[in-house]
């Protein structure tokens, strides 16, 4: 073999399995169910110095994920770096995430974090995502985070719009929708799906200390309707992100999911004062985290995917 075969094939990131929807299920190549578990960096505009190829390795490494899920930030009161205002810096931010997970060899969530509609942002955002990644089989996108005041019919009319430019350039990889509600409107969901397009899931966002039964109960309709759902948010405390953890009710959500093959993301990657965040200010940008730069939420959430991947 030749230098630059050889450096060709060093350079090469390590093979993943393409993932795909049968059902509502979840499946690699074999046709065989598939479970992804892991974290959510913060919004990046406000948490950019975790925002790196060595904080996903830590986390790939020493927390057990395989999946992480890059939030950028669309709009805020404070435009600082936020998409709408900043576009090719808060493209450079995520993609450092990006890349980290396929260098790393996990799946990789590119998430439009949004609470209102933009859909022309979205089309020029997730037709350079699909150009730039397309090819890669890590890639999972996300195309608005979670609807507030916007009905289905309004979300689902900018999905198709999305979803088409997505497709036009890559063919496979898995997208998730949102839906109205902060993705609690499953039931909605259920009656009047996309039609016409493979590898689509619907998110569903909870935290276990304000969202219950109803809401595992608006899943399991949206399931018997044969409508594929994928966990992209969720957590232990209260919604406001604040509040003590409840962890009996947090094992009922984990039990849930666990027993219907649900993929689940955890809330998040940043060191806000607040139950959420799950580091301490201490936390080195770049991993490497130790007991002291963990907060509660992080060393709960670190315990669990370091069980489910067999690190304990």
């Amino acid at each position: 073999m030749n230098t630059a075969c050889q450096a060709m094939e060093a350079s090469s990131p390590p093979e993943i399995p393409q993932l795909k929807v049968e059902g509502t299920q979840l499946v690699n190549e074999s046709g065989d169910a598939v479970v992804l578990r892991g974290v959510s960096y913060g919004w990046h505009n406000w948490w950019p110095r975790f925002y790196n190829k060595e904080s996903v390795q830590w986390l790939k490494e020493d927390w057990g994920v395989d999946v992480v899920r890059a939030a950028m930030g669309i709009h805020f009161k404070e435009k600082r770096r936020t998409y709408n205002a900043h576009p090719k810096k808060a493209v450079e931010i995520i993609s450092k995430v990006i890349d980290g997970a396929i260098e790393s060899g996990i799946y990789v969530i590119i998430d439009f974090h949004s609470h209102h509609l933009e859909l022309d942002l979205a089309k020029t955002f997730f037709a350079e995502m699909a150009t730039k990644y397309g090819e890669y089989p890590n890639v999972i996108y996300e195309i608005y985070n979670e609807p507030i005041h916007d009905s289905w019919e309004e979300v689902k009319a900018y999905s198709e719009e999305v979803i088409a430019v997505i497709r036009a350039i890559d063919p496979d990889n898995v997208i998730l929708v949102g839906n109205p509600h902060w993705d609690q409107d499953l039931h909605i969901v259920a009656d009047n799906q996309i039609e016409g397009v493979s590898n689509i899931m619907y998110t569903l966002h909870y935290y276990a200390a304000t969202h219950g039964d109803y809401l595992r109960e608006r899943g399991d309709y949206a399931l018997s309707k044969g409508a594929p759902l994928f966990i992209s948010e969720s957590a232990g405390m209260e919604a406001t992100g604040d509040g003590p953890m409840d962890y009996e009710k947090w094992k009922v959500w984990q039990d849930w999911a666990e027993e219907r093959k649900i993929s689940w993301i955890t809330w998040s990657i940043s060191d806000k004062n607040e139950t959420c965040s799950f580091l301490n200010r201490s936390a080195s940008s770049k991993g490497k985290w130790e007991e002291r730069d963990l907060k509660e939420s992080g060393k709960s959430t670190r315990s669990i995917l370091r069980k489910k991947a067999g690190l304990e």
